[in-house]
Parts: structure tokens; sequence; C-alpha cells
């Protein structure tokens, strides 16, 4: 159920995005866009110091530095050797000519940034898990608040692509409530903690190609959120 909640949010947002864009100026849009580079790079940052600052005994300390590093490394390495960024934006075509919009040169590139924005964060993962282990649908509830201005913003500045966001987040959420039903007992709170760094570290990067122009190819960076549990797991949490 948070799922469909959170796909109806974006929905929402994308809608109401694409009429308020009709009034803004391009270059308003423009300075909206760089805004919201900036805003998405603030908040995969303060994710990541979330999980990788902690207090103990009174000393602020570090964790999970290894872990993230590594699995944001051979995640890269995977990720380009596949080419999953090209597999991403050729279903992003693929969807646009689908849905009636093969004259939008923006669609693609709204499509995967905002798919990547809003699917890959820790509230996406946990959120996801805690609705399938749980029931407890009120992560994804709050992730669909946020969503919705995200999409919002987006549409307005980017097109119509941002809007068919949804559909990803439906397929990647949907699967991993799913998985956690089957596999309870790996997605310990390390685990969890691990995802979330990893996830906030990609989030920021797309901001970078927000704010600076598309110069990292972000969705090649995926695997790293695999691997980073696997590394968790494997570690009994010590990386």
């Amino acid at each position: 159920m948070g799922t469909l909640i959170n796909c109806a949010a974006i929905i929402a947002g994308g809608i109401l995005g694409l009429l308020i864009g009709k009034l803004i100026p391009e270059r308003v849009q423009n300075t909206v866009l760089r805004a919201n580079g900036a805003a998405v790079i603030v908040l995969g940052l303060c994710g990541v110091m979330k999980q990788m600052l902690v207090m103990h005994n009174g000393v602020l300390e570090v964790q999970g530095t290894f872990n993230m590093i590594l699995s944001i490394c051979l995640g890269a390495l995977i990720g380009e050797w596949i080419d999953l960024e090209s597999g991403i934006e050729s279903f992003g075509e693929w969807l646009k000519h689908k849905t009636g919009n093969a004259k939008d040169p923006a669609f693609t590139d709204a499509f995967l940034t905002a798919s990547l924005t809003v699917s890959i964060g820790a509230m996406a993962i946990v959120g996801a898990i805690e609705d399938g282990i749980h029931g407890d649908s009120s992560i994804l509830i709050s992730k669909a608040i946020l969503d919705f201005m995200i999409i919002l913003l987006m549409s307005a500045s980017m097109g119509k692509g941002a809007m068919f966001s949804f559909v990803p987040v439906g397929i990647l959420q949907g699967l991993v409530t799913l998985l956690a039903i089957a596999m309870k007992g790996i997605f310990t709170e390390t685990a969890l903690a691990a995802i979330s760094m990893c996830g906030n570290v990609i989030i920021s990067l797309v901001g970078v190609n927000l704010l600076f122009g598309k110069t990292i190819k972000v969705a090649n960076l995926l695997p790293a959120l695999i691997l980073t549990v696997l590394l968790s797991w494997l570690s009994g949490g010590l990386l």
C-alpha cells in the first residue's frame, strides 16, 4: 500500500508541475533546476552523515566508510561493465514512444534523473522493507509527500519525463517489499544503514549532475546497493 500511495503522489506532483511549468519562463525554470540540484546534494550528504557519524561514549566516531567506498568502487566497475545506465535510458526511450511523447527531446533525461532521485534513497529501501516485514507504510507515506514536491519541481523545470519516474519507483519498491518478506534475516540494522549510506552517496551525485550538467553516469553505480548488503552480511557489520 505504501508504494501505491508513493506512485500516486509522484503522478499528482508531475501533473501539477507540468501545469505550473507552462506558466514559468525558461530562465526561471533553469534557476529552479539548479536549485533542485543543490537541494538534492545537501539531501544526499545529510543522509550519508546521519549513517556515518555516531556518538560512542561521548566521542564522535565514523563508521561504515570502508564498506561504502568498496561498494561504490566495485559497483561502478560492474555498472560500467554491463552499462546499466544505457539500459535504463533505452527503457526511457521505449517509455517515451509508448506514452506518445516521442517528440519530447528532454523526456528520457528527465525520466532518468527523476527516477534516480526518488528511487534509491534510504526512505525508498528502508520504507519498502518496513512495509514488507512489519506492514508499516508510514515511511513510504512520508516519502510520498517529499516525492510529490520533488517531482512537482522537476516536472516544472525538466518536463513530462519526470512524472514517469513512478514506474521504476513502483517496480523497485514493490520488489524490495517482496524480497523483505522472503528474506527477513538478511536485512539487519547494519545492512540497512549500509544501504542508506550508499544510496545517499548516489543521490548526492544526481544533484551534482543537475547542478553542473551530466558528468557522472550515476545509474552505473546502482550495483553498489546490492554489494553493500552482501559486504555487510559477510563481514558481520565490521566493515
